[in-house]
């Protein structure tokens, strides 16, 4: 047995171990009878591991102890290394979604890029179509705002289809008139708000139309990226927006490419003026945007909804009566009903309301920028059909001017803090390099010194 003494004079308990003769060293698995009664006796296990362990502990003085402790820490052990699987496999799920919604986002996009710019590429060649049986840009511009009207409708399908909660027409209709205001829609506020939106909208449409009927469609799909341009010198100027240096040097290279184009084939005749046109459309564009930053700040997909409905709505109303104008003065004069092109009408207008609407959709369930790169792929889209089925012949003045437009249009979809992100990616690139070089002295070194052991020599380091 051994016996143990305790010495309470003031100080920690002191403990001394006597090996009695004739006895085995080894602790018996049973509690000792002597035990202070501060402390309660261990449990006894059948194999007098986690007693001998608590002894142990308790003789030596371990700070903090409390019988049991060995086998209370090995439990909590068991039980920490059975609940770190769990934790893991929840982090790479959760991970592993996080990925999957990413990839699913991206692709979505892409498809949404595909779409944008078919449609673009659709409008532009159906026009043109339209324009060699029914030449009124006027009258397809007001035809095709109508269809606007559809929007809001499309919209309250989709959200009744999608969600569980369930409103009328009507109370959707004012919820969403908060883009106008507080106070929702009034007539005051339509004709405010709505007028000067629905005339620039029209405006931009009609010029994009008339410089279809002097240039190619690759040429004013070209000059219309300009409006990206013209966004961030009016962004700059009235919103006092950030000055980016980057985005200057791309609004001169628009500029550059639209004189270019404008001298392909001098300054005069049907190509000057296609090229004034469609820098008219791009700028209305501009003027458009960034009124409506200005005014009515973002909207969500059904606050946008709303607005284009409101605008088929001032169109049908207010504008209806130019292209009566403009048939009575003869500007624009068309036979018959019957006798209208109504399939390629109806064309161009559907494609026009499907692509405002992936525009709207895309932005909310996708990135931004890649609704600005679908509108730049029409340009090579357009290209290919000119070249393909019209048998367009560009010249190189051209398609210097078409490429250079198009590198200032990428240029002005780099984010804002695109210097502060490209610095930091390549100081971590040079910090990985240096990483991996000292790696690779390091495990030379290694292979040095093995090598000269192996060989009986004997590295002396240099003081």
């Amino acid at each position: 047995m051994t016996s143990t003494e305790i010495q309470n004079s003031g100080e920690e308990p002191c403990f001394r171990l006597e090996h009695l003769p004739g006895k085995s060293p080894h602790l018996a698995g049973k509690a000792s009878p002597q035990v202070n009664s501060r402390w309660d006796a261990p449990q006894v296990t059948a194999n007098g591991v986690h007693d001998i362990e608590d002894r142990i502990l308790r003789i030596t003085g371990y700070y903090g102890y409390k019988p049991g402790y060995s086998s209370h820490r090995r439990e909590d052990g068991t039980e920490s290394h059975a609940e770190t699987p769990v934790s893991e496999t929840s982090g790479d799920g959760t991970a592993y979604q996080t990925c999957v919604n990413t990839v699913l986002k991206v692709l979505g996009g892409l498809l949404v890029v595909l779409c944008v710019s078919s449609c673009w590429v659709g409008i532009t060649q159906v026009v043109q179509l339209t324009f060699k049986s029914f030449s009124c840009p006027f009258f397809i511009t007001w035809f095709s705002t109508n269809w606007n009207i559809l929007f809001f409708p499309l919209y309250y399908s989709g959200h009744m289809a999608t969600t569980r909660e369930k409103q009328t027409p009507i109370q959707k209709f004012r919820e969403c008139s908060r883009l106008f205001g507080e106070d929702g829609m009034s007539l005051m506020v339509f004709l405010k708000r709505t007028a000067p939106f629905s005339i620039l909208w029209t405006l931009t449409n009609y010029l994009y139309l008339l410089a279809l009927r002097k240039l190619t469609a690759t040429d004013v799909s070209a000059l219309y990226c300009c409006h990206k341009a013209f966004v961030f010198l009016l962004s700059w100027i009235v919103l006092k927006d950030r000055f980016m240096g980057v985005r200057i040097v791309a609004a001169i290279m628009a500029i550059t490419g639209i004189v270019m184009m404008a001298y392909a084939d001098g300054f005069h005749g049907d190509s000057f003026m296609g090229v004034a046109l469609a820098v008219g459309s791009a700028s209305t564009s501009a003027l458009y945007k960034v009124l409506f930053k200005m005014f009515l700040g973002s909207a969500n997909l059904g606050e946008a909804a709303h607005f284009f409905s409101t605008m088929g709505f001032f169109n049908l109303i207010f504008i209806s009566c130019v292209p009566l104008i403009l048939y009575f003065t003869r500007v624009e004069h068309w036979g018959s009903l019957s006798s209208l092109p109504w399939g390629y009408l109806c064309g161009v207008a559907g494609l026009w309301l499907v692509f405002n609407i992936l525009v709207n959709v895309g932005v909310v369930l996708t990135y931004p920028i890649l609704i600005s790169i679908g509108t730049l792929l029409s340009v090579p889209g357009n290209a290919a059909i000119d070249v393909l089925k019209h048998e367009v012949i560009f010249s190189v003045v051209r398609l210097a001017a078409t490429c250079i437009i198009c590198l200032g249009f990428l240029l002005l979809l780099l984010p804002e803090e695109w210097d502060t992100v490209t610095l930091r990616f390549l100081t971590t690139l040079a910090d990985k390099k240096t990483e991996e070089h000292g790696e690779e002295l390091t495990e030379s070194s290694v292979h040095t010194r093995s090598r000269s052991r192996a060989n009986g020599a004997v590295s002396i380091p240099m003081a």
